[in-house]
């Protein structure tokens, strides 16, 4: 191996996260430690911060320098990277979309033909689903200060505009985002209503400066993307319904995402489905995912839509 080649592979070993002792390197490229130390300064010399600590559990690291330098990413890494920048250009996050078409082209002048073969493959042979650009779309100077309070445990102060569109000043202790679907959910405890809560970030506009430090409480939920999925799924929608399915509830759970509704158990042949959605348009779909017999009282306009449905699905057998 030449020393180019050398050193290329010796910067890919120090890109991951973990600490590599003189030794271990020297086996991986098949060197001296003097080598290995020669090499290190060399990265060093090229702008590379190369971290070193001593004793029984030091190694060599490679530290978060000023400049970005040229990153080694292997065949699956630079693939995932494309379809992911790709992917950016058109998602939820208002703004990036330029800097990830930049980064992508920098990116696809790079690739190796085989690489770039592959990549355009994964392009042509499948279908994203349209954008909806009159869905909510979120600044990333919002997420970026909403992730730096949840990591230095700050409380918010925020501008909050519900789903009717009602405008409140909020107090919160931040905790973690989530992403669902298209939207961003931060969950934080409401210190004015003493509980926990989940806001749409698209939403929120955060006051500054932000307030003093808060002791960290436990999570509602381990599974803190389960627990705001069922939060956002109770949420007062427009329309909601109460669906008595001929079912066990265990199997009707498995039928539906938790997006849909929650799902409670009547007896082992009998469950009930609270759900909502904006439309009943989207309410007609869950209850057709069901797969099995159903009773639902309501709302008027549910029940209109399913009539509706009936008689086009009768038509439509002859």
């Amino acid at each position: 191996m030449d020393t180019s080649a050398r050193l290329l592979r010796l910067l890919s070993l120090l890109q991951t996260p973990r600490d590599w002792t003189g030794t271990e390197l020297a086996e991986r490229l098949g060197v001296s430690g003097r080598t290995v130390r020669t090499d290190v300064e060399r990265l060093r010399g090229l702008g590379y911060p190369v971290l070193a600590t001593r004793g029984a559990t030091g190694g060599y690291r490679l530290g978060a320098g000023a400049a970005l330098p040229p990153l080694l990413l292997d065949d699956e890494e630079a693939v995932a990277v494309t379809v992911g920048l790709r992917t950016a250009t058109s998602g939820a996050i208002a703004g990036i979309e330029e800097a990830s078409l930049r980064a992508l082209a920098k990116l696809e002048q790079v690739l190796p033909s085989r690489l770039r073969r592959r990549v355009n493959t994964l392009q042509t042979y499948t279908v994203p689903v349209p954008r909806d650009d009159a869905g909510p779309r979120v600044d990333p100077s919002i997420l970026t200060t909403l992730t730096a309070v949840c990591r230095d445990r700050e409380r918010l102060r925020f501008d909050y505009h519900d789903h009717a569109g009602a405008a409140t000043v909020r107090t919160a202790e931040p905790y973690r985002l989530v992403n669902w679907g298209r939207r961003w959910y931060l969950l934080a405890w409401d210190v004015e209503r003493d509980d926990w809560r989940t806001f749409r970030v698209d939403r929120i506009r955060p006051r500054t400066p932000t307030g003093p430090r808060f002791t960290p409480r436990d999570l509602p939920d381990d599974d803190v993307a389960a627990y705001v999925s069922r939060r956002v799924s109770a949420a007062a929608w427009r329309y909601r319904a109460r669906v008595t399915v001929h079912a066990p509830a265990d199997v009707v759970a498995d039928r539906i995402s938790p997006a849909v509704g929650t799902v409670e158990r009547v007896d082992e042949r009998t469950c009930v489905l609270h759900t909502g959605a904006d439309t009943v348009e989207t309410l007609g779909v869950y209850l057709g995912l069901l797969g099995e017999d159903f009773d639902v009282t309501g709302p008027p306009e549910l029940l209109t839509h399913l009539r509706r449905l009936a008689g086009r699905y009768a038509r439509a057998t002859g």
